[in-house]
């Protein structure tokens, strides 16, 4: 456990931080697993979905849940499923 105020305090921050990060991941991960089905069973709506997932994909960025990186990846691997 911490002992001083600093660290304490950190804790707090950490787990609302976690929390928040939390919230984002998984509705984006939600959007993705959609989109997936979608391009994967050949659905009328899977431009839809893709341009759902890859906002909300660009959200969790803006939080700051995503790196810019990891986010520009996993929309590359969604567009390239549905052109594929």
């Amino acid at each position: 456990m911490a002992n001083n105020k600093s660290a304490i305090k950190r804790i707090r921050q950490n787990e609302k931080a976690r929390l928040r990060n939390r919230l984002v991941m998984v509705s984006m991960r939600t959007a993705i697993k959609k989109a997936r089905a979608a391009v994967d069973t050949s659905a009328e709506n899977a431009a839809e979905l893709i341009k759902v997932a890859s906002s909300s994909i660009d959200r969790a960025v803006t939080k700051g849940a995503l790196k810019r990186t990891t986010a520009s990846r996993y929309i590359s691997r969604l567009t390239s499923r549905k052109t594929a």
